[in-house]
């Protein structure tokens, strides 16, 4: 007479299974990165078999002993393997530090550089590169750094007495980013040589084109110890989700997760900036569609957005290659090509709001 209920499966069962596609998706993620990066260390100005890259690196990391031409061998080990990495960790360190962002200060467009640390960089670079500072002992990307380090120093003590809250922070990140792009821009202007501001203004829009192994070895642990210390804080970011006011009275501690994840997203974003120069929309746009795949639980949205953003930057890095024969364009324009359209899609859609 009635019908009966099909049995459920248990919430165990139903358990595992989520587990076990969440565990075969990120495998799967992780196989198109190594793919991807396979294929920046093939595709150039001399295109170089798949095959020979794998071969290289094997000979590399396993003394496999196969018999490679050794420019090939040097041009894959010695400039494509270190960029296509150093890309990896700055796409995954750019893409967390906007999710982190985007949930501390509650704020869609929120991104790496809204805390005037891009800005504070570039003068810390022009500074050196043009005025000398440092009497050629220091390097342009010590400089960056630098610059960047006071650039956040600058916006923190303008936020703590106007509230230190969001609102604070994100006002205080755009006066410091107007006054360091201003110095930036007067001492271009006053100082160098139309070479020297051509030079400056392709480091200023991303460029890996100087990036060697040492630039890995310190690039891909800021970028998985910022991973690692973000994973840390994930459920507290789930509930900052609902407001400073409602994580406070879930027993987060607010002040210190304010603290160490801003320090965390800037120390990350600094660093990257510093080896490579300014490139937008990545922390802007990755979050937003990682959201779109995953949702917004933290615990699964900041590893995939870190993948995406490494797989995003690599492949762009491999789009301003080879998109104009003989010419490698800043990285920093193909990202924003494609990103300012993913994002105008994304609002179209009304998840930037939502």
């Amino acid at each position: 007479m009635f019908e009966k209920t099909p049995p459920q499966p248990p919430a165990r069962s139903r358990a595992g299974r989520a587990y076990l596609a969440r565990s075969g998706a990120a495998v799967a993620a992780l196989i198109l990165l190594a793919a991807v990066v396979a294929i920046a260390a093939a595709k150039g100005e001399t295109h170089i078999p798949l095959g020979t890259v794998l071969q290289t690196i094997a000979n590399h990391l396993w003394q496999a002993g196969y018999e490679i031409d050794p420019i090939d061998s040097g041009i894959i080990w010695n400039y494509r393997i270190s960029r296509a990495l150093v890309a990896a960790a700055c796409g995954a360190s750019l893409a967390l530090s906007g999710a982190v962002l985007q949930a501390l200060l509650r704020n869609s467009l929120a991104d790496p550089y809204l805390l005037g640390i891009s800005a504070g960089a570039s003068t810390g670079a022009v500074s050196v590169a043009i005025l000398g500072l440092g009497a050629g002992m220091v390097s342009l990307s010590l400089g960056a750094f630098v610059g960047a380090l006071v650039a956040f120093g600058f916006v923190a003590l303008l936020a703590i007495p106007a509230g230190r809250g969001a609102g604070a922070i994100i006002l205080a990140g755009v006066a410091g980013s107007q006054l360091f792009n201003a110095l930036t821009s007067f001492i271009i202007t006053k100082a160098a040589t139309a070479d020297e501001a051509r030079g400056i203004m392709f480091w200023l829009l991303g460029n890996l084109s100087g990036v060697r192994w040492d630039d890995v070895y310190l690039a891909l642990p800021v970028a998985f110890g910022g991973l690692v210390v973000c994973l840390w804080y994930a459920r507290a970011l789930d509930a900052f989700t609902f407001g400073v006011e409602s994580a406070a009275s879930l027993g987060v501690p607010v002040r210190r997760v304010y603290v160490v994840l801003i320090a965390v997203a800037a120390s990350m974003t600094a660093v990257m900036v510093s080896l490579v120069g300014s490139i937008g929309f990545v922390g802007l746009v990755i979050p937003h569609a990682a959201r779109f795949f995953v949702g917004t639980r933290h615990g699964l949205l900041l590893p995939v957005s870190a993948l995406i953003g490494a797989i995003f930057l690599v492949a762009a890095d491999i789009v301003s290659r080879i998109i104009l024969d003989g010419q490698v364009l800043p990285i920093g324009v193909i990202t924003a090509l494609i990103g300012a359209p993913a994002f105008a899609l994304i609002l179209c859609h009304g998840r930037v709001l939502r």
